[in-house]
């Protein structure tokens, strides 16, 4: 009796899988994203174990952690806790660039790196999803998949109108993702460029959504830089053309301020440079720098938002400006 019982548990698990799989296939999604660890995804977003018809799919808000202990717990399926970029990267990523799931729909401003990042099935396909299996499933999704670029659109339009606008000195106006160091970021640009490197050129911003938002690779290649991954370039470059600095500028809410590891590392990325190299620490609040006081690099500078007009810096013999190791080699024109 209890072999039945498993037989047929186990057996519910493997329809379960193959029909998310082939929603998945129909929707029109390449070999890796329906895979199992795809379908998998999609079950838990739509909270459907093995047991429930498609009809009881529902939306709940999931995260990647969510995501992983709804799979084990429900279909036996035990991923490690390194498998999280994985399921991120290879299945949810393109979900959400499909349209088939919506990032933070409970809070837009979230950012997309934080560690609260939350998943939710769009409506249109959670209603199409219900039809599965019955005789209007071919209608539905001919339906929905007329109305896709209808649906990315919108989203795609409520994403653009969370996004906060930023003002470069060139007059030129780029739109950042909300939330995280993001807000700290703007003012960064808006005003302690003004202030301390007045007509400078905004060379690259980091964004968490999209690390080439604003990125000027040939401008770092004439002053000697050879662009490193995106992932390792501090969060703003600004070149002080009149001084022919180049301010590496890291801003900090949680982490992340120019430490002595972070100061080699970044002297060692932009070796080379035909500019001298001014390290930054930008934060919100003198509260929020408080925190990290014991981890900033000596020979480097801090700045203050609420005191935008004033620099803090740590020792040497002089003030924002480049050290012996880290001159430039040579001046370049503007």
């Amino acid at each position: 009796m209890l072999e039945r019982q498993q037989a047929a548990k186990g057996a519910g698990r493997k329809r379960k899988l193959k029909e998310a799989a082939d929603i998945l296939k129909q929707l029109g999604f390449g070999p890796r994203q329906t895979n199992y660890t795809a379908a998998y995804s999609l079950l838990a977003c739509l909270d459907l174990g093995p047991e429930k018809p498609w009809r009881g799919s529902s939306d709940p808000l999931m995260g990647i952690t969510p995501i992983i202990e709804f799979v084990g717990r429900h279909y036996g399926v035990r991923y490690a806790p390194n498998t999280r970029e994985t399921i991120r990267d290879e299945a949810v990523k393109h979900f959400v660039e499909a349209g088939l799931l919506v990032r933070n729909p409970d809070d837009p401003n979230r950012p997309t790196n934080s560690g609260q990042t939350v998943y939710q099935v769009e409506p249109t396909a959670l209603k199409l999803v219900r039809c599965y299996g019955t005789l209007e499933w071919p209608g539905c999704l001919s339906a929905y998949l007329n109305s896709r670029r209808q649906i990315l659109e919108e989203l795609q339009r409520k994403r653009s109108l969370s996004r906060v606008p930023v003002r470069l000195p060139s007059g030129k106006t780029v739109r950042i993702s909300p939330g995280g160091q993001n807000p700290l970021i703007k003012k960064v640009i808006e005003e302690l460029c003004p202030r301390f490197a007045s007509g400078g050129t905004i060379v690259y911003i980091g964004d968490a959504e999209d690390k080439f938002l604003h990125l000027q690779t040939n401008y770092l290649k004439s002053l000697g830089v050879v662009v490193p991954a995106p992932s390792k370039m501090p969060d703003v470059v600004i070149h002080d053309t009149r001084r022919n600095w180049l301010l590496l500028i890291e801003a900090v809410t949680s982490a992340g301020p120019v430490d002595a590891k972070r100061r080699k590392e970044l002297k060692q990325l932009f070796r080379g440079c035909r500019a001298g190299l001014v390290f930054v620490t930008a934060f919100a609040t003198r509260t929020d720098m408080r925190s990290f006081l014991t981890q900033i690099s000596w020979e480097t500078e801090v700045w203050i938002a609420e005191d935008p007009d004033h620099m803090i810096h740590f020792n040497g013999e002089r003030f924002l400006g480049p050290y012996p190791d880290t001159k430039a080699t040579r001046r370049v024109s503007a």
